[in-house]
């Protein structure tokens, strides 16, 4: 019976914690919105949110290579909007434009980093809230016979 209560503290201290990590990183990623000045090109921070995707151009975002430079390209940070109703399902929007890559000093490609990371971090927290109410709806769905 204790190793299941270890067990359960466990995974609540985790929990908690990653809920804890959540809101620290939503604080950063706001003020990261303002200091980049991506609030220019999203005037709600909660918007970002309605974006498939953001990348970023000119620097690596890999485990293997994070944060190196490609040389001779372009520090842009993309919002990927998806309309499935449009001729082009996929649209890319410029939210920040920051020049050469190899130009960018280091703590604004950190911060570019940061950005782009937290904000993956927290979608993929609405990701899985998304699904989780899917399932909660599919379990209310009458069953029918199987066939």
């Amino acid at each position: 019976m204790s190793s299941a209560l270890d067990r359960l503290k466990n995974l609540t201290a985790q929990i908690s914690s990653y809920e804890l990590e959540r809101k620290n990183n939503l604080k950063s990623l706001e003020a990261l919105y303002v200091s980049l000045d991506i609030e220019n090109k999203v005037a709600i921070f909660h918007d970002l949110f309605e974006f498939k995707a953001i990348n970023l151009s000119g620097i690596s975002l890999s485990d293997e290579s994070l944060g190196l430079v490609k040389e001779g390209k372009y520090a842009q940070v993309i919002g990927i909007l998806y309309d499935n109703t449009a001729k082009v399902k996929n649209k890319n929007i410029s939210l920040a434009y920051f020049g050469r890559a190899e130009k960018v000093g280091e703590e604004l490609k950190r911060d570019i980093i940061a950005f782009v990371l937290g904000w993956r971090f927290e979608k993929s927290f609405r990701t899985l809230e998304h699904y989780h109410n899917l399932m909660a709806q599919l379990e209310k769905l009458p069953h029918e016979g199987t066939c």
